[in-house]
C-alpha cells in the first residue's frame, strides 16, 4: 500500500489509494453485516461515562485552540489573553500537548464505541448513513459560517472543495489541513474509519479471546512505530510557528487518515476486551495517577512522542476502567446530568472553535493582551461562548439531522411497528416485554 503514498507522482498516487479504499468499501457493502457478531438479540450496558469522559477532551482542545500565541486567522496578535509573560508561556506549556491528546482520545473512544453499539444484523449501508448524517450536517454549517465571515476571502476552490467533502487531510500541505474551518481536519480521519469499520469488524471479532491483549499490544506497538518513523525518516525542515515539528512530519505522524487508524482499531480491540470480561477492575485512584503521570510525561517529551504515544496506555486504561464500572452500574460524576449533557455536545463544542475562538475573539476583541484577572474573565467568556455554540449545532443541526435523515424510510417502518407493539402491550410486566433498543448512544466522540 505504501508505494501508492510515497510514489513518484504524490498526486496520482493519493488518487489510487483513496480510489482503492472505496473500490474496495463499494464491493463489501453489498455482503456484510456491521453488527454481525454471532449472537444474535445481543444486549449491552449504556455507557454513561465514556458520554461524560467526551467533554474533557474536547475541553483540553480548546485550551490549546484559545491559548494559541499567533492567530490563525489574524496572525497580527496572539489568542492567548495573558499580558503577563510568564504566565502565557506556563499556560502554553502546560496545554501544549492537550490538543493532540484530545484529538488522540477521539480516536480511540469512537472505536470503543462503535464496535460495543454495532447492531446485530445491521446492513453496512444503514451504518454508513447514520455515520454520515452524524458529522456532514454539523460540519457543513460551521463550513459555510467559515467561508463566509473569514475563509472565502483568501481559500483557493481547490482548497475549500477538500474541505467540504473532508479530503483535505490527505494533502500533505499544512495550509490545506487545516483550511476554512481548521478543527473538521480530524473529521477526515473519522470519515476514513466509517468507511473502513465493515471490513474491520469481523476480522476483530475473530480474534480468539486470549490473543486479544496481544492484538492490542501489536497496534500499540503500530503507533509507536509511525512516531519513529516520523522522528527519524520525515524530513524535520522547514519549521513552521504553529506546530512543533515540521509541517510533513505533522501531515505523516498527525493528519493523514492513515496513521491514525491504528487508534481506532486499537479502541475496538479495547471493546472486545471488556465485552469478554478480560478487563481488570481498576479503581479511579490509580487510573487518575497513571493520567497524571502520563501527562506530565507528555509535557516533557518533544513531539511527536507526545501527540499520542505516551498517553495510549492511560487513555486505554481509563476508557477501559469506565466502561467497565458502567456494566455494573455503578454510578459516577462522569455518569451525573450535567456530564452526560456536556459530552453529548461535546461535537458541536469542538466544531465551534475553529469560527468562535479563531475568528469571533480577534473580531470581538481584538488581538491585544490583558491582566491576570482580565484574561482570566476573558478565558471564560470565550469558554461559554464556545459552549452556547456547541449547544446551538447540537440542538438545531445535529439532533435534528439525525431524526430526519438517519434511517430511510424502509428502515423506518420496523421501528414504527416495534413501538405500536410497545403501545399495545403496555399494561404487560416489564420483564414480558423485549424491545429491541440500541444499546449505546448515537453519539461518537468526534464525529
Amino acid at each position: 500500500m505504501w508505494w501508492c503514498v510515497f510514489g513518484t507522482d504524490p498526486e496520482a498516487s493519493r488518487l489510487i489509494f483513496v480510489a482503492s479504499i472505496s473500490e474496495r468499501v463499494t464491493q463489501l457493502s453489498a455482503s456484510l453485516s456491521v453488527g454481525d457478531s454471532g449472537v444474535r438479540g445481543e444486549r449491552r450496558s449504556n455507557l454513561p461515562s465514556l458520554t461524560g469522559m467526551r467533554f474533557f477532551a474536547a475541553l483540553l482542545v480548546f485550551f490549546i485552540h484559545s491559548l494559541q500565541p499567533i492567530g490563525p486567522v489574524d496572525p497580527t496578535g496572539p489568542l492567548n489573553p495573558f499580558a503577563d509573560k510568564g504566565i502565557a508561556s506556563g499556560m502554553l506549556k502546560l496545554f501544549g500537548p492537550a490538543g493532540y491528546l484530545g484529538v488522540s482520545f477521539f480516536f480511540l473512544l469512537s472505536g470503543f464505541v462503535i464496535t460495543w453499539s454495532a447492531r446485530p444484523g445491521e446492513r453496512v449501508r444503514a451504518f454508513w448513513r447514520r455515520r454520515l448524517v452524524k458529522i456532514f450536517p454539523n460540519h457543513i454549517v460551521m463550513w459555510a459560517l467559515a467561508m463566509f465571515f473569514f475563509a472565502g476571502a483568501y481559500t483557493p476552490m481547490f482548497t475549500w472543495l477538500t474541505n467540504l467533502f473532508l479530503v483535505n487531510s490527505y494533502v500533505p500541505k499544512f495550509d490545506v489541513q487545516m483550511s476554512v474551518n481548521a478543527p473538521a481536519w480530524s473529521l477526515c480521519s473519522e470519515l476514513l474509519f466509517y468507511l473502513l469499520f465493515p471490513a474491520l469488524i469481523r476480522p476483530i471479532r475473530r480474534i480468539p479471546v486470549n490473543r486479544l491483549w496481544l492484538w492490542a499490544g501489536v497496534l500499540v506497538a503500530c503507533v509507536g512505530a509511525v512516531t519513529l518513523v516520523t522522528t527519524y525518516l520525515i524530513p524535520d525542515t522547514p519549521k513552521n510557528p504553529y506546530i512543533p515539528i515540521s509541517p510533513t512530519q505533522m501531515w505523516f505522524n498527525y493528519t493523514f487518515p492513515p496513521m491514525r487508524l491504528f487508534e481506532f482499531v486499537l479502541g475496538m480491540v479495547l471493546a472486545r476486551i471488556v465485552m469478554a470480561g478480560r478487563w481488570p477492575r481498576i479503581g479511579v485512584a490509580p487510573v487518575l495517577v497513571l493520567l497524571g503521570v502520563g501527562y506530565w510525561i507528555a509535557m516533557e517529551v518533544q513531539a511527536p512522542f507526545n501527540i499520542s504515544l505516551v498517553m495510549l496506555v492511560p487513555f486505554s486504561v481509563a476508557i477501559c476502567a469506565a466502561a467497565s464500572a458502567d456494566v455494573r452500574g455503578a454510578r459516577s460524576f462522569l455518569t451525573s446530568r450535567p456530564m452526560i449533557w456536556l459530552g453529548e455536545i461535546s461535537f458541536g463544542f469542538y466544531l465551534c472553535q475553529g469560527v468562535v475562538l479563531f475568528y469571533g475573539r480577534p473580531a470581538i476583541l481584538g488581538t491585544g493582551t490583558f491582566s491576570t484577572p482580565v484574561a482570566v474573565l476573558v478565558m471564560i467568556g470565550m469558554f461559554c461562548a464556545t459552549l452556547l455554540s456547541g449547544w446551538l449545532l447540537h440542538s438545531c443541526v445535529e439532533m435534528p439531522a439525525m431524526r430526519l435523515w438517519s434511517r430511510s424510510k424502509a428502515d423506518r417502518k420496523p421501528a414504527d411497528r416495534a413501538a405500536t407493539r410497545v403501545a399495545a402491550d403496555a399494561a404487560v410486566p416489564a420483564q414480558a416485554v423485549a424491545v429491541e433498543h440500541s444499546p449505546v448512544a448515537e453519539h461518537s466522540p468526534v464525529g
